[in-house]
């Protein structure tokens, strides 16, 4: 089961809707800042879940001069899909390995003042992110029961967790507490 597969699921478990209105509503969510989705991807997968019997086509309605849109909700076995696929990630940690982590680790190959700045730039790219998510979230948790944005806040804490560890960093490497192995090697 894939991310995007997830997300569709629980979206059918809150009520039958077609592909469209799937991906307008992870959009309104801002559900694109965890889970990949374009609305062709989005499609082929709801295609596959419904080959895998997990969501079964409910109908097919015409609005206007629109295309044709098939409805589709989540089936018991879909239901029980999408229960497994959670209890299995959200106990137990997995390594998804990312590639920040890697170049962090590999930092120490660049010039001092070289790292310092790409770290600043990480540190304000991280910042505006969350000064433009922040309000979003505090807007919709009026709007929205919080459990549909505990991913969102999650990212936000975790962004704003890692722009203090990485000006952290930065001062210390600033201050030359922490000593820089390529600062000998130039």
């Amino acid at each position: 089961m894939t991310a995007l597969g997830t997300s569709v699921l629980a979206l059918l478990c809150e009520k039958p809707m077609h592909p469209y209105e799937m991906y307008r509503l992870m959009l309104d969510r801002h559900e694109d800042r965890i889970v990949k989705v374009r609305p062709g991807s989005l499609y082929h997968t709801v295609a596959r879940l419904a080959d895998a019997s997990l969501v079964e086509t409910v109908g097919t309605d015409r609005e206007g001069g629109r295309p044709e849109r098939t409805t589709y909700r989540v089936t018991p076995a879909g239901r029980e899909a999408l229960r497994s696929w959670i209890a299995e990630n959200l106990g137990a940690p997995v390594n998804e390995y990312p590639r920040f982590p890697v170049a962090l680790g590999e930092a120490h190959n660049l010039p001092l003042n070289e790292a310092i700045a790409l770290l600043r730039t990480r540190i304000d790219a991280l910042q505006a992110d969350v000064d433009t998510a922040a309000p979003l979230i505090a807007a919709a948790t009026s709007r929205t029961l919080e459990a549909y944005l505990l991913d969102s806040v999650y990212l936000i804490e975790m962004a704003r967790a890692e722009i203090g560890w990485l000006t952290r960093l930065v001062e210390r490497l600033e201050t030359k507490e922490l000593t820089w192995p390529s600062e000998d090697r130039l």
